[in-house]
């Protein structure tokens, strides 16, 4: 009688190992692609939450944003939002945050020209792009008053940046 082996060769084994690396190599780009994606996603729905918070206060308070605590405002009693989300904007090197920068005319000179940088201007209208949030809370300049975005001034993950008077993270 004939002895008949089973099992697979060493060939086969590496032939397999060799066709699941290359599906790996083309799969672990495409996921951690995703995961920026869904990043981008959550800073996006943040952002439309905070700003439907502050157009409620706006009708609340009779055609007035927030002027000195913004946070406070929008957290007294959760009537308005329960807290600030978290800001993830991947691709940047900006750590998630929640922390919310207010700028007045003190801090930006009024002039609402992202292409602009020397004194008193900073490039974007409403930060220097730290991360996080950024609100204008001065009345004295109805044009951006009110005007909540994403403190970045940064690419998005299509490799968009400033874009006519704005940040692209800012146009969300």
């Amino acid at each position: 009688m004939k002895k008949v082996r089973q099992g697979f060769t060493l060939i086969e084994l590496m032939i397999v190992v060799a066709i699941i690396g290359i599906l790996a190599a083309i799969a672990i780009p495409k996921f951690a692609d995703l995961i920026n994606k869904s990043k981008e996603g959550a800073t996006k729905g943040a952002l439309s939450s905070v700003r439907s918070a502050l157009q409620v206060y706006y009708g609340d308070n009779e055609g007035w944003f927030p002027t000195d605590d913004f946070a406070g405002s929008l957290l007294l009693n959760a009537k308005y939002i329960n807290e600030i989300p978290m800001a993830k904007l991947p691709t940047t090197g900006h750590a998630d945050s929640k922390v919310v920068m207010t700028f007045s005319s003190a801090s930006v000179s009024g002039v609402f020209d992202p292409g602009t940088t020397g004194t008193g201007v900073v490039e974007n209208p409403l930060g220097t792009g730290g991360g996080g949030w950024a609100y204008f809370n001065d009345p004295t300049v109805s044009a951006i008053w009110g005007t909540f975005v994403a403190n970045c001034v940064h690419e998005d993950i299509k490799g968009q940046s400033l874009t006519g008077n704005q940040a692209t993270w800012s146009t969300f």
